[in-house]
């Protein structure tokens, strides 16, 4: 009795494995079937219709203008709906149309501009010696031939765009300045200081007769050539300040010089920022 007993339970407890491995498998069956389901349902028709919805609210964008906003909607398609195909390649159509308008528009922008530094340029000899990286442009008034023996505020622009301003002293008596204050009356601005051993604060004499050049580079001008150019209609007059102060007024040609430079300077830079805009769009449309 006691055997057949120990027999039946051992009968009942493999039954009872078995019932419980069934029961694993269908739960993981079950599972397994949701987990398909989930992606199914997830590659259906909910993300081709979030996808369009991105796609018309892209449109009505563009059709109030704000391109860029409406590129950034469409780019977004791609990201966040990436099973949506259909969607993805008319919104991809549609940024390439996008696109050839901002190109055509830039073009038109760079075709201007050109005509505006050819207008410019007309002011200005172009030079490029030995010594120069990049052509320099030499407002006619500012030759050498006209300066080399006066006290004046120089223009130096390169290819680039690049502008900065020196003050030029010519005299018998050493300035030692170190910087430079443009006024009328109440109005001002003045040069940030160049030490005098720093080198772009140069020294020369011949003849008992001293000249000081110091260069006002990487906007130690500090604003004072904004301000020549915006109140050249003022009698602005120019301290060379050192250890001795010199005081000259600026002539009605230099103050001009100062504004044909500074646009001539904004119209590179904005041709080279143009270049590469175009650039950057040809690429995304070809």
């Amino acid at each position: 009795m006691i055997c057949f007993h120990g027999s039946f339970n051992i009968i009942f407890f493999e039954e009872q494995m078995n019932c419980y491995k069934v029961k694993q498998m269908k739960y993981f069956e079950i599972i397994i079937v949701i987990f398909l389901l989930s992606l199914l349902f997830s590659c259906g028709p909910g993300h081709k219709k979030l996808a369009e919805e991105k796609m018309n609210l892209a449109i009505g964008i563009c059709e109030k203008g704000d391109s860029l906003l409406a590129l950034q909607q469409l780019d977004s398609i791609q990201v966040l709906y990436p099973e949506a195909f259909e969607v993805i390649g008319k919104a991809k159509e549609f940024s390439k149309k996008i696109n050839s308008e901002i190109l055509y528009r830039k073009q038109d922008q760079f075709d201007q501009l050109n005509a505006r530094i050819l207008e410019l340029e007309k002011l200005f000899d172009q030079e490029k010696t030995e010594y120069d990286r990049f052509t320099q442009y030499i407002h006619k008034r500012q030759n050498f031939e006209r300066r080399w023996n006066k006290s004046f505020i120089q223009l130096h622009l390169d290819e680039r765009g690049e502008l900065y301003i020196s003050s030029n002293y010519y005299g018998e008596q050493w300035l030692n300045h170190v910087g430079l204050r443009v006024y009328d009356g109440v109005f001002q601005a003045k040069t940030d200081s160049v030490l005098l051993d720093d080198p772009n604060n140069h020294h020369s004499e011949f003849m008992n007769t001293h000249w000081e050049k110091v260069r006002y580079t990487n906007g130690k001008d500090n604003g004072v050539i904004q301000f020549i150019a915006d109140n050249a209609d003022r009698n602005l007059k120019a301290v060379f300040l050192g250890k001795r102060m010199y005081f000259i007024v600026l002539e009605t040609f230099d103050k001009q010089a100062v504004k044909d430079a500074l646009a001539l300077s904004n119209a590179l830079k904005r041709r080279i920022q143009l270049e590469k805009e175009i650039k950057a769009l040809q690429s995304k449309v070809n």
